[in-house]
């Protein structure tokens, strides 16, 4: 069995300003973090130099999209390139108000992530149910299209974090039970198992985000196929370091 590092991101969504992100970064930087979490921050596109410039180096940055090429005529979006020339090594895509607000297709996502990749940044690959795919007992069906479409487009594992994001539990204040979280990781992890290869399943980082909070990261971080969390509201507030250091 791979040791697979803890891995905590924050997705600061479109939310904050200077002056508030000055103050959650200088708070992070000051904070003792667990030294075994890989750590990782979302920043708006327009705050990605800002962040990197101004976060402690041990804690790294994501962009929170981007486009499938590396430039040109396509009005307001960013390219892995652009990325890059921040300084800024991860970018999460796939996440599902990109799918279910702003439309994005399988397909999109699957492009996107190729180009990415190619492009040598690491992915944070988002995945997940909505409530009447869940009520409708599709769960399974759904993640794992979702990830076929995924695995069809990387080429190295290595820089690829899988999120398993339940749609009915992002900034709902529900949150799936430690159990239900890690029977899916753990079926997700079977999946890789029998369409990539043993070594992925054993290595690939598979975690957890919807509502994930200071209450209730540990007991989620103590399920065996759950291997860190992407945390939306709470990475804006104090207790995520509580979050980041669940495994210490």
């Amino acid at each position: 069995m791979a040791l697979r590092r803890f891995f905590v991101g924050g997705n600061w969504k479109m939310n904050g300003n200077k002056e508030s992100l000055e103050e959650l970064i200088t708070a992070l930087n000051t904070a003792s973090l667990h030294d075994q979490t890989e750590v990782v921050c979302g920043a708006p596109s327009i705050y990605l130099d800002f962040a990197r410039s101004s976060l402690d180096p041990r804690i790294g940055v994501a962009a929170q999209n981007c486009y499938k090429v590396a430039k040109g005529a396509f009005t307001g979006e960013i390219s892995p390139a652009m990325i890059k020339d921040c300084g800024v090594d991860w970018v999460i895509l796939g996440h599902s108000e990109r799918r279910h607000v702003f439309g994005e297709s399988d397909e999109l996502i699957g492009q996107k992530v190729a180009h990415a990749l190619e492009s040598d940044l690491g992915v944070i690959a988002c995945i997940g149910e909505k409530l009447d795919e869940r009520e409708a007992g599709t769960t399974e069906e759904v993640v794992y299209a979702q990830t076929q479409v995924i695995a069809e487009n990387v080429k190295d594992w290595g820089k690829v974090v899988l999120a398993y994001e339940p749609v009915w539990a992002i900034g709902t204040g529900k949150t799936a039970t430690p159990e239900q979280a890690q029977e899916v990781h753990e079926k997700l992890r079977a999946w890789i198992r029998a369409n990539v290869s043993d070594d992925v399943a054993d290595s690939v980082r598979i975690i957890y985000g919807g509502s994930v909070t200071g209450a209730n990261c540990r007991e989620l971080a103590s399920q065996a196929d759950v291997d860190g969390f992407l945390v939306g509201g709470a990475s804006l507030k104090p207790e995520f370091v509580d979050i980041i250091n669940a495994r210490a």
